[in-house]
């Protein structure tokens, strides 16, 4: 088992950057396969990013490549989204996902363990 607690959400303007993190419990931490996803109003949880358990491969939505980076340490239990150049677009509130199964990380529908999420407002 895992639980998750996703920070660093907030208001930022567009063309702003903001660094959202998520902490982990347990031992276990390098066993599994991390994800962001998002969800706006009236709208679908949709993948954002995820990253394996070693931390070696890293895949991106298209709407997000080139501006977000994911990464993770193992030794501290943490995942990081660093989101630069935010556009209005990108608000919604932010989840951290974890699974075991690689092929189960970027489909909401598959994943078990998730954060309460965070909050991300891009506006002027």
């Amino acid at each position: 088992q895992v639980q998750l607690v996703e920070s660093g959400g907030g208001l930022v303007q567009p063309g702003g950057s903001l660094r959202l993190s998520c902490a982990a419990s347990g031992r276990t931490f390098s066993m599994y396969n991390m994800g962001w996803f998002r969800q706006a109003p009236g709208k679908e949880r949709e993948f954002v990013a995820c990253i394996t358990n070693s931390g070696i491969t890293t895949y991106y939505a298209d709407s997000v490549k080139g501006r977000f980076t994911i990464s993770r340490d193992n030794a501290k239990n943490m995942m990081y989204l660093q989101m630069n150049s935010l556009k209005p677009e990108d608000t919604a509130v932010y989840y951290c996902a974890a699974d075991q199964s690689l092929s189960a990380i970027t489909i909401a529908t598959s994943i078990v363990h998730w954060g309460q999420g965070t909050q991300v407002t891009v506006s002027s």
